[in-house]
């Protein structure tokens, strides 16, 4: 009774087990027959849009050194060299000299650390590319390294438009406000400046830094120049960017525009209070303690407009001048800037020489 049990127990799964597997080799017959039906219409109705066009991210982009002018590349690379060494080490030198130098340790050198940090930075930005395609004739940048460098060449600028304009107001309150100075102007309210002025370019730019890796790009991906810039990488991608667009127009009108007016009105300022000054020495002494940053803004502005200028008006201008207005903007400023203020600077003149040994300590006091 139980053996018969038993053994209608095993036919049962049995049929069952058979079952299952019929039905599983006829679906399989069926997904093949079904999988190779795409193919053949594939082949012969091929996609619109090549993927090799057109990628959803694209990990490598093509620099560009100076197209037409390859005979004379040593000289431009001797030239390049002898601005990155004087800009490196003149801020390097400068730092040194505020740090090494107690009678600098003021709110007026504090600020002009503060410019030797940025143009430092800026120059150590652009160094790796633009030495790479000389020396190596590397022309490929991946696409984080290209965030990265863009990030950083436009956190500078934007650090150094508001380093200019702290200093502006440092001067307009030692000229028309002198006997308030000190109160006004202390060595606190010069950090807390500084760190806004960290902060500020930087967190601004996150935003449209970031969206540039959720894009499609398409075409060639070249660049115009040996480092990466935003303005330029955006116009690499194949959909809408208005957002980018718009966002980094804001940002330059309410940090460089605004920066820049709020410096022309400090020094409209400062040439109404210097001219109602008795003497013309009194004038002379008090206009030569704001050529320093005179020259510093003009160094820095002046370029900056003349390559928006040749961006926005200059389509059909060659491509050379596109190429020299953006190396003036980034590499002339960071050269300058310690030269002019070791030049008009009459404090960091003796500080050069003593740190030199060129003048014999306590031989000549500071007038």
């Amino acid at each position: 009774m139980q053996t018969g049990i038993l053994q209608h127990r095993f036919h049962t799964c049995w049929e069952t087990f058979t079952s299952a597997l019929d039905i599983s080799s006829q679906d399989k017959e069926h997904h093949e027959k079904h999988s190779l039906s795409p193919r053949r219409t594939s082949a012969q109705h091929p996609p619109r849009m090549h993927l090799s066009n057109i990628t959803q991210f694209s990990p490598v982009l093509h620099l560009t050194g100076f197209p037409g002018l390859e005979t004379i590349e040593q000289w431009i690379f001797i030239f390049f060299f002898l601005m990155y060494l004087v800009a490196i080490s003149g801020n390097c030198f400068i730092l040194i000299i505020i740090k090494t130098s107690p009678r600098l340790h003021t709110p007026m050198y504090y600020l002009l650390s503060f410019l030797a940090f940025t143009d430092l930075g800026l120059s150590v930005s652009t160094l790796p590319t633009t030495m790479g395609i000389f020396w190596f004739n590397s022309r490929v940048i991946y696409f984080g390294a290209c965030q990265i460098q863009m990030f950083c060449i436009h956190s500078f600028s934007f650090m150094e438009s508001s380093v200019l304009l702290v200093m502006s107001f440092d001067r307009f309150v030692a000229i028309c406000h002198p006997l308030r100075y000190s109160v006004i102007i202390t060595s606190q309210r010069v950090v807390r400046a500084g760190l806004v002025v960290i902060l500020r370019g930087p967190v601004a730019l996150v935003p449209i830094i970031l969206l540039l890796r959720t894009f499609p790009y398409c075409g060639s991906q070249v660049l115009s120049h040996s480092f990466c810039l935003h303005q330029e990488v955006i116009h690499l991608a194949c959909t809408d960017t208005t957002f980018n667009n718009l966002y980094g127009l804001t940002l330059v009108a309410f940090t460089v525009m605004l920066d820049l007016a709020l410096i022309a009105l400090s020094y409209g300022v400062i040439l109404h209070t210097v001219a109602r000054l008795a003497s013309k020495e009194e004038r002379l002494r008090a206009f030569q303690t704001c050529t320093s940053h005179l020259c510093a803004v003009l160094v820095f502005f002046v370029p900056m407009v003349g390559l928006s200028l040749v961006h926005r008006f200059g389509k059909h201008a060659p491509p050379a001048v596109h190429l020299l207005m953006a190396n003036v903007y980034l590499f002339v400023p960071p050269m300058l800037n310690p030269i002019i203020y070791s030049i008009k600077t009459k404090e960091i003149r003796h500080a050069i020489s003593n740190l030199l040994g060129l003048r014999k300590a306590g031989a000549e006091s500071w007038s």
